[in-house]
């Protein structure tokens, strides 16, 4: 649970061009620099409490906010200032900062160090840097199968696209299949109707001289799944001894699995152990909120300690050589886990978000973020700014093609190909050509 929030600094702002930085807790929640006046974005229901943001932490109206990493700008040419957690990977604080009286008074539940800069970005960039990571790896290019044909992908459509790729001479490094290849969440082993064979269509992708990549959400388990019917003590479980809810989505409830448990962590082990052995060498992992999700766990460990270790055994099983992609991941808790990053919520083919949650899906909340976690870029991990769409039926499409352009980061696609017009085809050419920077 959280600590009692202690006094950190008091500065003194120029309320007209001071800005804070929040930074959010995972990949989907807001990140950015705010005016003072301006009200930062929060969550509008309890469920995106859960799966979007940091639970247990309900920020007072008038109060800015970050996890482990908050910065201020005072705007009045004195320096910038940095709060941050000494320890990102073992403990995150939460920061605050309320203005009062032309003073911005911060607070911490827990230690932080201070840094100074000369702007927001170049004092985070700087933070990064100073953590000594090796340079991460040149991100491969990638085709991506969600934000066509979302959960109802099938074996056709990629044999399709990957007709369609060399048709357009596409430079796409990566076919990566998304959700709905599989059963359920937790059966990651048993195919959808949708998918005659996965090391079939591997091998079918490898044949035209790809990489065959694919998704999980490994933390997360289908209650009506068949490892929730046949294994429920490999479940993470709240103080009253019930599985522990780790929110709504797909329409139902959401189980946290334990890897923790040695059997759990054998069977997760399994599935990433076969899917290399069957071709696989690109990995997207997914909702990974859940594996650092407070609750009763076999090993009494805390939940930032069982996540690390959840991502280390995929790692083990994968290999060194295989590139590994987190989404919806606890940001500071995943430094040194992952060779790129997602840094936003999720892009869209429309451009606001639902109930103006910048949590949700929506290419107003994605650039907002990810230009806000631009500082991450080529520091902590290759940034992910999320898939670029450029067919016809995309909202904005070209305001959205320059965000993703501009980021530099992991360059993916992810139309129906052949549904792309002129304009479509050469700027997806052209993005990927470039790849990340």
């Amino acid at each position: 649970m959280p600590h009692p929030f202690t006094p950190v600094a008091s500065v003194p702002v120029d309320p007209h061009t001071a800005r804070v930085h929040e930074e959010g807790w995972q990949s989907w929640s807001p990140s950015g620099a705010y005016a003072l006046d301006t009200a930062p974005y929060r969550p509008t229901n309890d469920n995106w409490v859960t799966v979007c943001y940091r639970p247990g932490r309900t920020v007072p109206a008038g109060t800015f906010h970050g996890e482990g990493l908050m910065a201020l700008d005072p705007g009045d040419g004195s320096p910038v200032r940095l709060w941050a957690a000494p320890e990102p990977t073992a403990e995150v604080p939460s920061i605050r900062l309320v203005v009062r009286d032309g003073q911005a008074e911060v607070s911490a539940d827990g230690p932080v160090k201070e840094f100074t800069g000369t702007d927001i970005q170049t004092v985070l960039a700087d933070w990064a840097s100073g953590l000594g990571l090796e340079a991460p790896r040149q991100a491969p290019t990638v085709w991506c199968s969600w934000y066509e044909y979302f959960t109802n992908v099938t074996e056709d459509d990629i044999h399709e696209n990957l007709r369609a790729m060399d048709t357009l001479d596409l430079p796409i490094d990566v076919v990566q299949i998304d959700d709905g290849y599989q059963k359920a969440l937790g059966d990651w082993l048993t195919l959808s109707g949708r998918f005659r064979s996965r090391a079939g269509i591997a091998d079918a992708i490898r044949a035209r001289g790809r990489r065959a990549g694919i998704w999980t959400a490994p933390f997360l388990v289908d209650p009506a799944s068949e490892l929730a019917a046949e294994h429920p003590d490999w479940l993470v479980r709240d103080p009253s001894g019930d599985p522990l809810h780790a929110g709504r989505n797909w329409g139902h409830d959401l189980y946290v699995l334990d890897t923790t448990h040695p059997e759990a962590a054998a069977y997760l082990t399994e599935v990433f152990t076969t899917l290399r052995s069957e071709g696989y060498d690109y990995f997207k992992v997914d909702f990974l909120y859940a594996g650092a999700l407070d609750g009763v766990r076999h090993a009494s460990v805390d939940a930032l300690a069982a996540y690390r270790s959840g991502v280390e055994l995929i790692r083990s099983a994968i290999g060194e050589d295989a590139y590994l992609l987190g989404c919806g991941a606890p940001i500071l808790p995943s430094i040194g886990l992952f060779d790129a990053m997602r840094v936003s919520p999720d892009t869209a083919p429309h451009r606001r978000p639902e109930a103006d949650d910048y949590s949700q899906p929506g290419q107003d909340p994605a650039e907002f973020t990810g230009a806000g976690r631009q500082w991450q870029h080529g520091r902590l991990w290759i940034n992910d700014p999320d898939c670029l769409m450029a067919r016809p039926a995309v909202e904005t499409r070209e305001r959205w093609a320059a965000h993703v352009e501009a980021t530099g980061g992991l360059m993916a696609s992810s139309d129906r190909l052949l549904s792309l017009d002129t304009w479509g085809v050469e700027t997806t050419r052209r993005l990927l050509t470039g790849g990340a920077k």
